[in-house]
């Protein structure tokens, strides 16, 4: 049975694990900021951005988003560097031959890595969709055009038996075009309701239509058609269901998230399956960290003649693999052949195993 209680070795190698982390991790982040501002600055300065604006509103907000995108990239590039080190130092060897097993040594390790998933899985759930929601807030008032069309035939089941469908809408002056709702009942149409246009009316949260035809179907041979200039409406639908996009998922907390997962759902929503990525990934993504802080000791706790440098090659390949296999593998939602669930999950049951291969071919 491996003895648990904390030890001065425990303390010496989650020091070392978090410390390099988190100022390997900043370093990037600092030069990914400088590059960024490079980019940005003929359109802060065309649009008069605020200084208070850049620094809090965009770049602060901007911070928490790079930190959890590098995390998984960095964990492994960290525990290679410093495993490396003290195999090359022969620390390792010490610690082994001091009567501590190798799976001992792995505690503080895990350990360490825990505390970077916790801190990675409340920056997902919590902190970043705040950020977020300001950060894209300052990008589309001073470095994007927000008065631009979004989606064009939207369809939408906005209650049971209920469905709406818009052929473009414009954010310019809140305003649907050619708008159509229908009402089922029994698999058979009972109404629907035809409008030119559709104008988002804020003072009573509803639609006024404008040249609407409304038709009522009958069970026999007459229908029932009226028509008029302007009719105002309240359903179920709002300019925010417009202007939502990829990144407006992005801003939602758990709560508000998996909220608005059942309301697509309900809805038939196409664009479901990439809120459901993102619920997946803010789990999946952090988890990562278990995966390759073992895989990380693993390759590196070897002294090698060749020096740390073959190991950090080998952990920075690994690492960026792992980061493109959990983005390709969003393709196969888009294409209908994996859940989001399997298909967001499958880099980590995959490196899973690579770790335990590695973990178990390791010297000892």
């Amino acid at each position: 049975m491996i003895d648990l209680r904390p030890k001065i070795l425990d303390v010496y190698i989650v020091k070392k694990f978090i410390l390099t982390f988190f100022v390997a991790l900043l370093l990037i982040i600092g030069i990914i900021i400088i590059f960024d501002i490079s980019e940005h600055i003929d359109d802060f300065v065309s649009k008069q951005a605020p200084l208070k604006g850049i620094i809090f509103d965009f770049y602060l907000n901007l911070i928490p988003y790079y930190m959890n995108m590098f995390s998984p990239l960095f964990v492994f590039i960290t525990v290679i560097f410093f495993t490396s080190k003290m195999a090359a130092n022969t620390e390792i060897v010490a610690i082994l031959s001091c009567g501590i097993s190798f799976h001992r040594m792995m505690v503080p390790y895990i350990f360490s890595a825990l505390l970077i998933f916790g801190v990675s899985l409340s920056l997902n759930h919590y902190v970043i969709p705040k950020a977020n929601a300001k950060r894209i807030a300052f990008e589309y008032k001073y470095i994007k055009d927000s008065n631009a069309n979004y989606d064009r035939n939207t369809h939408y089941q906005i209650a049971p038996g209920e469905f709406a469908y818009v052929e473009s809408f414009s954010n310019w002056n809140n305003t649907a075009y050619k708008f159509t709702l229908e009402t089922i009942e029994d698999n058979r149409l009972k109404t629907k309701i035809s409008a030119e246009t559709a104008v988002w009316d804020s003072t009573f949260a509803g639609w006024r239509l404008k040249k609407y035809f409304i038709r009522e179907y009958s069970e026999g041979l007459e229908d029932k058609i009226r028509s008029g200039a302007q009719l105002d409406t309240v359903i179920n639908l709002t300019i925010a269901d417009f202007k939502r996009n990829k990144k407006t998922v992005t801003t939602l907390d758990k709560k508000n998230l998996d909220e608005f997962i059942r309301t697509q759902e309900m809805r038939g929503d196409a664009s479901v399956q990439q809120t459901l990525i993102e619920r997946h990934t803010r789990t999946a993504l952090p988890f990562s960290a278990f995966i390759l802080t073992i895989m990380g000791v693993a390759l590196s706790s070897k002294k090698k003649r060749s020096g740390i440098g073959w190991n950090i090659a080998v952990g920075i390949a690994l690492a960026f693999t792992y980061i493109l296999f959990l983005r390709f593998s969003e393709m196969f939602v888009f294409t209908g052949t994996m859940s989001p669930a399997v298909a967001l999950w499958m880099p980590n049951v995959i490196y899973a195993v690579i770790a335990a291969v590695l973990y178990k071919i390791a010297p000892k």
